[in-house]
């Protein structure tokens, strides 16, 4: 149960940084059932809507606005049940369309420091149902003497400093938004005259290249974001691209992501600029990366990398502020290519708990 203090109703709660995303983390008890009543905490928690979030623990920019409600699974193949929500910034919305790699690095700490998973002596595994989707991944987490710790030296692009390592394994997340990896059925498909792969291997995202906006795919986010008539037509594609990939209308989701890639500038396989969908991501979403080193992994996509793959591979994909590696293992190739297995390193941190405080007029939870 939440407590009332005064006019403010306590929500207990941990701050945790995922990957290179941040957000709350709450146990599914303690919000209310009803989706709306819900969301309007969320979005007083968040300090949502307004540009600066100043009103609430939200950091300002969609990286930061996020929420993971964590719960027990009913399911036999799962030990929690995780559902993502982003919280709009200057909106009233929160939306469940999608997935989230970043924060799910962040579960199999928050499970373990909750109860809901023992920790084991040395390594915890912990098996996460991704309740957006259905689909399944695997967290091994570092508990040595049982506990969780966050110190180590695993170092990924976009965070300083270095962290324990948190192992994600992505067991069944091909075609998890779409209905299939390829959901038109084809490697590439056009929008507005310009060549697109439309693909989901666990995030939705409508890959083309940055040359066919007039860019050259090296520039910074903020450039990017400041050239109206590129975002503009990026946006009209992914409006377009969201009922071809079984989405319905996207207007008013944050699906599908839209990457720009341009041939690799540091070593890497290859160069992205990623839209989430209306910002320009500092770096690339863990499940996007998935999705993009797939693509590179098909061949006669736009983003075919020209490799005969046999066995696994590990993918470097640059962003603006470094590499994602994604490993990856696929069988056949073209329209019969299957992903045997998605892995990839990603470190998480617990900054915060207690309780974050809301108006008392607010619903409150209900345990189960």
């Amino acid at each position: 149960m939440t407590d009332a203090q005064g006019d403010q109703r306590a929500i207990p709660a941990y701050l945790m940084r995922g990957g290179t995303s941040k957000g709350l983390y709450f146990l599914a008890e303690h919000l209310p059932q009803d989706r709306k009543q819900r969301d309007r905490v969320l979005l007083a928690a968040m300090g949502s809507p307004d540009v600066r979030q100043i009103d609430g623990v939200g950091g300002a920019h969609p990286l930061t606005s996020k929420i993971a409600v964590v719960s027990k699974s009913s399911r036999d193949d799962a030990d929690v049940d995780y559902l993502f929500l982003q919280v709009a910034v200057d909106k009233a919305e929160v939306s469940d369309t999608q997935n989230c790699g970043n924060i799910l690095a962040g579960i199999g700490p928050f499970a373990i420091e909750t109860g809901l998973v023992a920790a084991g002596d040395g390594v915890t595994d912990v098996r996460i149902h991704m309740v957006n989707t259905g689909a399944l991944a695997k967290a091994r987490v570092l508990t040595p003497n049982r506990r969780v710790i966050y110190h180590g030296e695993a170092r990924i692009d976009g965070v300083p400093g270095s962290h324990a390592p948190v192992m994600l394994d992505f067991l069944d997340v091909a075609g998890s938004s779409c209905g299939a990896l390829l959901p038109t059925g084809h490697v590439i498909d056009e929008i507005d005259g310009v060549k697109v792969t439309l693909i989901d291997n666990g995030m939705p995202v409508v890959v083309m290249k940055a040359g066919d906006m007039g860019l050259s795919g090296y520039e910074s986010p903020a450039e990017i974001e400041a050239n109206a008539s590129v975002r503009a037509r990026v946006e009209a594609i992914r409006l377009k691209a969201g009922p071809m990939m079984n989405l319905g209308d996207v207007t008013r989701e944050s699906v599908p992501k839209m990457t720009l890639i341009a041939p690799a500038q540091h070593g890497g396989d290859v160069a992205t600029r990623t839209f989430i969908p209306h910002r320009v991501h500092e770096a690339i979403g863990v499940l996007g990366a998935v999705s993009v080193a797939t693509a590179c992994a098909l061949k006669g996509s736009v983003a075919d990398s020209g490799l005969v793959m046999t066995g696994s591979k590990t993918f470097q994909i640059e962003h603006p502020t470094g590499f994602f590696s994604v490993e990856m293992q696929v069988e056949g190739e073209g329209k019969q290519l299957k992903v045997a297995r998605s892995a990839l390193l990603r470190t998480a941190r617990l900054l915060m708990r207690g309780e974050v405080l809301v108006d008392a007029s607010l619903p409150e939870g209900t345990p189960d």
